[in-house]
């Protein structure tokens, strides 16, 4: 795995305890709980029954340091653009309040390309959907909030790419590492006094840092428009004399995955020529010249036909007259 190079690897501890129910089991009694135990021994001397009380003896239950980290996209993801959002859950596996560093790596080693970490936030208002201006950024230097026990933190990585763009269906993995604050490493390593309510943290079977991997597929797309002519003069031929009809046609081709939105084309009526009232046509469709409900309007000046979302690997085609002055 590389190390991550970015400005938002590190992350601190936040006011305030979140409390999210989560699929995995914190480890047993909560930290901090108090274990009191006192014996007893009973007697008899001259005939009498007596009992005496030991001491009492009180333990402190430690504080299990314990993580899971998964990725919530259940696949990989498309960055457009627009860029891209990935999730992630930490989930604290421990018994008691714990703070997490966050690591980002979108450099791993193997994929196609590296994207750009722009964000990094956690889902404040619990909606499970990032609310970009809503969702509390976790700033570069600063941890998440302390999780309690058994409770998850959703987190979302905002993403984008530099230029020059990746090819289109080319894929980027990003790795989300997540260590408590109070420690980590082998299991069983005691950090004393640093647990809840003063007891010792103990790093358990996790090493109290875990991470999982997201993948982006960038959805990459251009707009090619090719334009054709063909003519048809008076005598039934195809010469370009006064009183010819020119028939243009023009096709927009949308390359690659993703689709592009409000694809317009516009075409100038030529000098020296009049646009064929009625003419106009898409994918064969007529469409009227008036600019109303459907996609094309024309005049004597120019001819509009406003496409919309197109889906990429598509194309339309788009087909009108004009007469050569006499």
């Amino acid at each position: 795995m590389k190390t991550a190079s970015n400005p938002f690897a590190a992350l601190a501890v936040g006011a305030a305890a979140l409390i999210v129910s989560a699929p995995a089991h914190a480890a047993g009694v909560p930290a901090g709980t108090l274990i009191e135990n006192t014996a007893q021994a009973s007697y008899s001397l001259g005939g009498v029954s007596r009992t005496v009380p030991s001491n009492t003896v009180t333990v402190t239950v430690d504080e299990i340091l314990d993580v899971a980290v998964a990725s919530l996209d259940g696949g990989t993801v498309a960055i457009t653009a627009t860029g891209a959002v990935l999730t992630f859950s930490v989930n604290n596996a421990g018994n008691g309040p714990e703070a997490y560093d966050i690591t980002i790596d979108p450099a791993v080693a193997g994929d196609d390309f590296d994207p750009v970490v722009t964000a990094i936030a956690y889902d404040s208002n619990g909606n499970d959907i990032y609310d970009d201006g809503v969702d509390t950024l976790i700033p570069a230097g600063t941890a998440t909030p302390e999780i309690v026990a058994d409770g998850l933190l959703k987190i979302f990585v905002v993403l984008a790419y530099d230029a020059p763009p990746p090819a289109d269906a080319d894929l980027a993995d990003v790795r989300l590492t997540a260590a408590a604050v109070t420690g980590n490493g082998t299991p069983g390593t005691v950090f004393a006094g640093q647990g809840a309510g003063g007891s010792d943290a103990v790093v358990g079977a996790t090493t109290a840092q875990d991470d999982d991997l997201a993948t982006l597929i960038a959805q990459i797309s251009s707009v090619t428009l090719a334009k054709y002519a063909t003519v048809l003069d008076p005598f039934g031929g195809s010469e370009t004399v006064p009183g010819a009809v020119v028939t243009y046609r023009l096709v927009a081709s949308v390359s690659g995955s993703a689709a592009v939105d409000n694809l317009v084309v516009t075409d100038p009526v030529p000098a020296n020529t009049t646009y064929e009232d009625g003419s106009m046509r898409l994918d064969g469709a007529p469409l009227t010249d008036a600019g109303d409900a459907d996609a094309g309007e024309a005049d004597a000046a120019t001819v509009t036909v406003q496409l919309g979302t197109v889906a990429g690997g598509t194309d339309h085609t788009i087909t009108f007259q004009v007469k050569i002055d006499d």
